[in-house]
């Protein structure tokens, strides 16, 4: 491992932080960010920018011009070796004349997964890897999950009280957080390939689940898990599918009442959605099956928004990655009242999934906590 100077920390952060403005926009693409710099000072600076277009270093190539002969390439990702949409981004390193490279983290896609360090050491250009590594893969993570576990990215989103409910024991739940919170969810689902609900929310809140509260960079195609098809054809799921594309995910008609499903998925077809059998598991929708359908798709990111069954389900099968909680400052109380994660659940305090925590920011009266589960945890799934 290479000893890194404090240079190399700042530059990488740098590289780092440019990454992040490629958010929503280069998927399923990763978000890169690249700095180039000659003799201590920057001089040029890049990031992926869209999906099919120049990747990071290309831009900071660019940028740089004559003075990237003799400079450091920062890049957060390890530049590719292979004609994708765009030409190996290796070559043009080695065409400028850089004489080193320092990645973040090492490319997890088998077509490049160290083709691209070795291209520049055969033309004389020294590589290292591992700076800052763990900030870069958090950036890159959905990217990661694509490549090592073939399934998109999962964040958890819900609003809840200071005690843990998402509704009454009514079901009421319009609204537990204030009207900055709504955003917040708004900005998210504007960044998203897809947003996951389960029939019961559909029933009991009509939501439209679109970003109408924020500038979208993706529309996200909207999901409902119905096993029996029962998304009513007036809800504005259904009404508005014409203009957002909308998914039911049911499972296989059989049984007595399998006609009168058939009925139902062909009407809600009718009506401008695209239906989709999937296999069950315990009674419910296959989880993994879903997200490996979305994967292929070309989903990079999904978010699961409810209700309580749906998250319990993602979070206890070790297929949730992030969560977004949004906590208002309101008791709710009530044994009968909705749990924000109503599944089995641990037998044991050892057993607890371990999270990391990411943030803890205000959000109006609201707090918003960013966490992430931690994979390492042996007692996850």
């Amino acid at each position: 491992m290479p000893n890194w100077n404090s240079n190399d920390i700042v530059f990488m952060r740098c590289a780092i932080d440019l990454s992040l403005r490629g958010e929503g926009f280069v998927e399923p693409n990763p978000m890169v960010g690249c700095v180039i710099v000659r003799n201590g000072r920057v001089v040029g600076e890049g990031w992926h920018k869209k999906y099919g277009g120049p990747h990071a270093e290309v831009h900071a190539l660019k940028a740089a011009g004559a003075n990237a002969k003799g400079a450091i390439a920062y890049v957060t990702l390890e530049p590719c070796s292979h004609f994708g949409k765009t030409p190996p981004c290796a070559d043009a390193l080695i065409a400028a004349g850089i004489k080193r490279v320092v990645a973040a983290v090492k490319d997890p896609n088998p077509l490049v997964s160290g083709k691209g360090f070795a291209k520049l050491r055969k033309a004389g250009i020294r590589a290292d890897v591992g700076l800052l590594k763990n900030e870069a893969s958090y950036v890159l993570a959905p990217f990661i999950s694509c490549q090592t576990q073939c399934r998109p990215y999962v964040i958890l989103k819900w609003a809840q009280s200071i005690d843990g409910k998402i509704a009454t024991r009514t079901g009421d739940s319009k609204w537990i957080t204030c009207e900055e919170s709504r955003r917040a969810a708004h900005a998210l689902r504007a960044r998203v390939d897809a947003v996951i609900v389960g029939i019961g929310t559909v029933l009991a809140d009509n939501p439209d689940l679109t970003a109408r509260m924020a500038k979208p960079k993706r529309i996200a195609t909207r999901i409902v898990l119905d096993r029996f098809a029962q998304t009513p054809l007036k809800s504005m799921l259904v009404t508005s599918a014409s203009k957002s594309p909308t998914m039911i995910c049911c499972g296989r008609p059989a049984g007595r009442n399998a006609k009168a499903q058939q009925r139902r998925m062909a009407a809600l077809m009718k009506a401008g959605c695209e239906v989709r059998e999937l296999p069950l598991v315990k009674n419910r929708i296959d989880l993994v099956a879903l997200l490996h359908d979305l994967r292929m798709m070309g989903a990079t990111n999904v978010m699961v928004e409810g209700g309580g069954q749906v998250l319990g389900s993602f979070f206890e099968n070790g297929l949730a990655d992030e969560a977004h909680i949004f906590v208002a400052p309101k008791l709710i109380g009530g044994s009968a009242a909705r749990a924000s994660l109503e599944c089995m659940g641990p037998q044991k305090i050892d057993d607890i999934i371990g999270l990391r925590l990411v943030s803890v920011l205000p959000s109006g009266v609201d707090v918003c906590y960013r966490i992430r589960f931690d994979v390492a945890n042996p007692g996850r799934k």
